[in-house]
């Protein structure tokens, strides 16, 4: 039975203080605490996810923005000592070298005073708990630690990790995701599976976390928490201290979706992180808004049991939810998440990224401070998001009500008598009017930071909402945001296009994306845009575009002379929505001729080697392994990706496995064959040979 409170209420740092000093004298004494869940009915319980920033950026943010804004809660990054390997990818936190709190993001000290920090704005602390396993990857860490042996850490013996033996497979590797066995003794991406059923080192994980909760940590997200037994989890739990507020940590836990387990297997040890939520939103942002409707029987996650989401650092990246590329599509969604009763709501923040290991924006991996103006997107700041927060807040436990369909893009609804929403997904602005249920009055829109009003008459109001976006009010007054991002600025008039393009090199050379407008350089090709080379030979870049804007461009090349090539195909031809958009593009194969063919393989391999496709084609390397295009993990065991070609063409094509040293390893056999048609949507699903 878990004890239920509310994770986000106010905080300050005079009971904290005393808190945490009777705390420390207690010592062991304290009482196991029992693990609590969130509850969304009440105000104050929005989550910012503040993923990859470092501590003192996560103190000015607690201070200037989350505190005077209502979020109950911030969640930041794993504070553990990583791995620090050469490309500083962001994914290095998610392999734990030591317990020690100095780390990727700051110092054991900065992390303790963004606490304090935090608390002083009455908002609380989870970080990001990896407690199923340790590092894959021997090397140095953040704070220096040397691990030679992946089984033996300085936290850690290797008879504290599970063996092929235990986990019946004698690789070792999980490979049969509909075996519980495996999923739950056998090592996820060749990451040292800790025995968690172990006595020692169960009070090893609750010794870690307690230690966070000495300095005010109030909760933790569990990262891979379906790869440990619940019974372990709630062993685990039972060892922990109380939170210096004196209340149980709060538990909320990543239940990846498969066949087994069940994420309500885990509602015994906490809440759990809702994906069907977010793939639910994301299908109805695409589509039809007035599908919400039915949200509540779509097969999502128990509302009390469960916090939602948008988005997160993983399928931001797999293509699974939305992301800051969809533009105001996905500004709307976290609206509508914030405005519908249901779970405890996180608002995601993170960086820009144009390829899925992309390292943050750091100094020798160290990451930097974070700067809204540039490299991240800071949707917790815009104006419309920290409106509805305190929107959210201000209706409370209020039940959906008035809930009017006016078309398959323009919904609306309230909250009992205490506020209103209505949504426009469309593409163009829309008139019309809703009952709201509301007390005849003048009300500030939340969503322009109260630069509009609304007026109820009757209990209606007719409401012109702009295109890709809403109108909100609520019962009370609304205090404006004065350190948000104006909902005027150029995130309502630009989307996000981004480019891939791909293009064997030689030494010194890179590619630019140019174009007929200012953003790509209105055909100066000093002012063209570079594109990155982390997934050679397929170069990417995100670029701000106009909204509702036909353009033409190309990719060039640029040698360390400054020597321009060109495409020899025609200009190629782009329009904007008011959505994100990307552009698949290969080297010289003219967009009128060409056509995709996704390529699937089941492969399954050790952490740091993937998988890439090579053929007899120039838009497949003509087999030059160098050139190879890499493929995406995101289903893993399978490896895809979308490439281009040229139409009704028969080609050649094989799959190889390239390391972290750049070995390579042909798959075994005669060499695969496909042809091409003029249509497109071409797909193979091969499996290793």
């Amino acid at each position: 039975m878990t004890t239920r409170h509310r994770p986000p209420g106010v905080l300050r740092r005079a009971a904290t203080t005393a808190a945490a000093g009777a705390l420390a004298l207690a010592g062991a004494l304290a009482l196991p605490a029992t693990p609590a869940q969130a509850d969304a009915t009440t105000s104050g319980d929005v989550i910012a996810n503040l993923w990859s920033y470092n501590w003192n950026s996560v103190a000015s943010e607690c201070t200037d923005v989350l505190g005077p804004n209502g979020y109950g809660a911030v969640w930041v990054a794993p504070p553990a000592e990583s791995l620090k390997q050469s490309s500083y990818y962001w994914w290095d936190v998610y392999q734990p070298y030591s317990y020690n709190l100095s780390g990727r993001f700051g110092t054991a000290a900065q992390f303790a005073s963004m606490v304090d920090a935090c608390h002083d704005a009455g908002v609380k602390v989870y970080t990001d708990a990896v407690i199923n396993h340790t590092a894959a990857q021997t090397g140095t860490g953040y704070n220096g630690t040397t691990i030679t042996n992946k089984y033996d850490t300085p936290d850690w013996d290797p008879d504290d990790f599970h063996t092929s033996a235990e986990c019946s497979d004698s690789d070792l590797i999980i490979d049969d995701w509909s075996n519980l066995n495996e999923i739950q003794n056998c090592e996820l991406l060749g990451l040292p599976d800790l025995e968690t059923e172990d006595e020692d080192v169960r009070s090893g994980i609750a010794a870690y976390l307690n230690k966070q909760i000495a300095l005010g940590v109030d909760g933790f997200r569990i990262d891979a928490a379906k790869h440990m037994p619940v019974a372990d989890l709630n062993a685990i739990w039972a060892k922990l201290n109380t939170t210096t507020a004196g209340s149980a940590p709060y538990i909320f836990q990543e239940v990846y979706p498969g066949s087994t387990p069940a994420a309500s297997d885990y509602y015994s040890a906490g809440d759990v992180l809702d994906f069907s939520y977010a793939s639910k939103l994301k299908s109805s942002f695409q589509g039809n808004v007035s599908d919400l409707e039915s949200l509540s029987s779509s097969g999502v996650l128990t509302p009390a049991n469960s916090v939602s989401f948008v988005t997160n650092h993983d399928t931001e990246r797999n293509g699974l939810h939305m992301s800051y590329k969809d533009g105001d599509t996905y500004r709307l969604a976290n609206v509508f998440q914030l405005a519908y009763k249901w779970s405890t709501p996180t608002v995601y923040s993170g960086f820009e990224f144009s390829s899925s290991d992309q390292a943050p924006p750091n100094s020798s991996g160290f990451v930097t401070d974070t700067n809204c103006a540039g490299g991240w997107y800071c949707l917790q700041r815009d104006t419309a998001i920290t409106g509805m927060v305190k929107w959210h807040n201000a209706v409370g436990s209020e039940s959906v009500s008035n809930w009017s369909t006016k078309s398959s893009s323009v919904i609306g609804f309230g909250r009992g008598t205490a506020g209103y929403v209505a949504i426009n997904n469309g593409s163009s602005a829309t008139t019309y009017t809703f009952a709201t249920g509301m007390a005849d009055g003048t009300y500030a829109n939340v969503i322009d930071n109260g630069a509009t009003t609304v007026t109820v008459s009757g209990g209606s109001a007719t409401l012109t909402i702009p295109a890709k976006s809403a109108i909100a009010f609520h019962d009370g007054e609304f205090t404006p945001c004065t350190t948000c991002e104006d909902d005027d600025d150029d995130s309502t008039s630009t989307v996000t296009a981004t480019f891939n393009e791909y293009a064997a090199t030689t030494s010194g050379q890179d590619v630019y994306v140019v174009g007929s407008i200012s953003a790509l350089g209105s055909w100066d090709t000093s002012k063209a845009v570079k594109l990155s080379s982390s997934g050679y030979p397929v170069w990417s870049g995100a670029v701000s575009v106009p909204v509702n804007t036909s353009f033409e461009f190309k990719y060039i090349k640029k040698d360390s002379s400054g020597n321009v090539t060109w495409e020899s195909n025609a200009n190629r031809s782009a329009s904007t929505t008011t959505s994100a958009v990307g552009l698949n593009n290969s080297w010289n194969v003219a967009s009128a001729n060409a056509t995709d063919v996704t390529f699937h393989v089941t492969a399954t391999t050790d952490l740091g080697t993937n998988v890439y496709v090579v053929g007899s084609i120039a838009a497949l390397g003509s087999w030059n392994t160098a050139d190879a295009i890499p493929l995406s993990s995101a289903s893993y065991p399978t490896w895809s990706k979308p490439v281009i070609v040229p139409k009704s063409t028969a080609f050649e094509y094989k799959f190889v496995k390239k390391n972290s040293s750049g070995t390579v390893t042909w798959e075994s056999g005669t060499n695969r064959s496909y042809t091409t048609g003029s249509s497109s949507g071409y797909s193979t699903g091969d499996t290793w040979k």
